[in-house]
């Protein structure tokens, strides 16, 4: 028996659609959309009509090659809005512990930690057990079975605005999709692309978008701190275009043909042709635009340090920083994390994929496929529907609700 799994990767840059099938414990991947972003801006939603077109493109096309139509998605969520805490609950365990620990004296335990002062406009997202003490017995993984009279649950706890968690469920349903659940963009990436080693021993994963920056350090196996930057693969490529005086899109291509982030490497007699605003082409160094790169890369990876030191982790990951997200595949960016935060540094991509993965052998994709594998993990048991049908044409419909006339 096979179950159909859906994930929506709302980006700033670009909007993923992934179909996976799960079957005996393995996924494949049956169905990808993807079109360019619309109507986003870091990470959140400014405009509900053009993000929801470019949505119902991208799940038009996820339907089309997987053969199902979609009604349910985990969605990725990024932007400065998130906030993260850490908080403790303990019960009595069954009666006078004689059953020993029961999944529902762990959802109790979990249900004290999350009772925690929350503003009208925030909601609680995740909900991360990170580790359990029983009695004195501290440090315990897995305590299902165990005999004891306290249980108590350590738990990362992640918030956001309701309000952008509303806009980007209303894009969905705009195009027939309910949103089950949202998944931080750089939990989703731990999932598809850390080693379990990585994952145990200390390592942070940095997910490099078009918008933010979004982080998750991962300890003893599981999730111990996340955080968002405001700043990604825009700001890069808007500096090129202020310092060129081109459009974006110029700079963009400047970036992704030329860009590095070492300066000091690169022959000062390398040079280019740019066409800026004005239309007379001018000479540009390869040098100097490394220059300006590397001042942003190194500003982020300064933030990820200070990030580090204010949640007290700092100098106990020594698996270093997992990169992903598409300006993660800027030249030499791994040189100057490790410069910066003076630890291992490595860009990664979606690990054992089966199935149209062709075009998912990328960093940028990372959030994509990290959903698909968070559906199938522990941490909850969201199954969500799908019938094998005739597509809708969704792009059509859409186009119908939303525009006038």
């Amino acid at each position: 028996m096979s179950e159909i799994i859906f994930g929506l990767d709302i980006g700033t840059t670009k909007v993923c659609a992934l179909v996976g099938e799960v079957r005996e414990g393995y996924l494949q991947i049956i169905g990808l959309g993807q079109t360019q972003a619309r109507g986003m801006r870091k990470g959140m939603v400014i405009d509900v009509s053009e993000a929801s077109l470019a949505l119902a493109e991208a799940v038009e096309q996820a339907e089309e090659t997987s053969g199902y139509a979609l009604s349910q998605a985990l969605v990725s969520m990024a932007g400065e809005h998130i906030s993260c805490t850490n908080n403790s609950g303990a019960v009595a365990i069954g009666r006078n512990g004689s059953e020993g620990v029961t999944v529902g004296d762990i959802e109790h335990a979990l249900d004290v930690a999350q009772a925690i002062p929350v503003p009208h406009n925030r909601q609680i997202v995740h909900l991360i057990p990170r580790g359990y003490t029983i009695d004195d017995h501290d440090g315990v993984r897995s305590p299902i079975g165990m005999h004891g009279f306290r249980l108590e649950v350590e738990a990362h706890i992640v918030t956001a605005a309701k309000p952008a968690l509303q806009n980007l469920a209303l894009c969905t349903e705009n195009v027939g999709v309910q949103a089950h659940e949202f998944v931080l963009n750089s939990i989703a990436s731990g999932e598809g692309v850390l080693d379990p080693n990585e994952r145990e021993m200390g390592v942070i994963v940095a997910d490099i978008g078009g918008g933010t920056t979004d982080i998750a350090l991962y300890k003893q196996g599981k999730v111990w701190h996340t955080a968002v930057f405001p700043i990604g693969g825009y700001h890069i490529t808007n500096d090129i275009a202020i310092g060129l005086r081109a459009p974006y899109d110029i700079a963009e291509n400047v970036k992704i043909q030329f860009g590095d982030c070492r300066p000091d490497q690169i022959d000062s007699e390398f040079v280019f042709t740019v066409e800026p605003f004005g239309g007379e082409k001018i000479q540009v160094g390869r040098q100097d635009l490394a220059y300006v790169i590397e001042a942003r890369v190194d500003e982020l990876f300064n933030m990820i340090l200070q990030e580090v030191k204010r949640s007290g982790y700092d100098g106990l990951l020594p698996a270093g920083i997992v990169l992903t997200g598409g300006s993660a595949q800027l030249r030499g960016i791994t040189e100057i994390a490790e410069r910066v935060l003076n630890v291992p540094a490595r860009v990664a991509t979606p690990r054992n994929l089966v199935g149209m993965v062709d075009r998912l052998h990328s960093p940028a994709y990372a959030t994509s496929v990290g959903l698909l594998r968070w559906a199938m993990s522990d941490n909850q048991m969201y199954r969500p529907r799908a019938q094998q049908r005739e597509w809708g044409k969704r792009m059509g419909n859409i186009l119908k609700a939303l525009l006038p006339g």
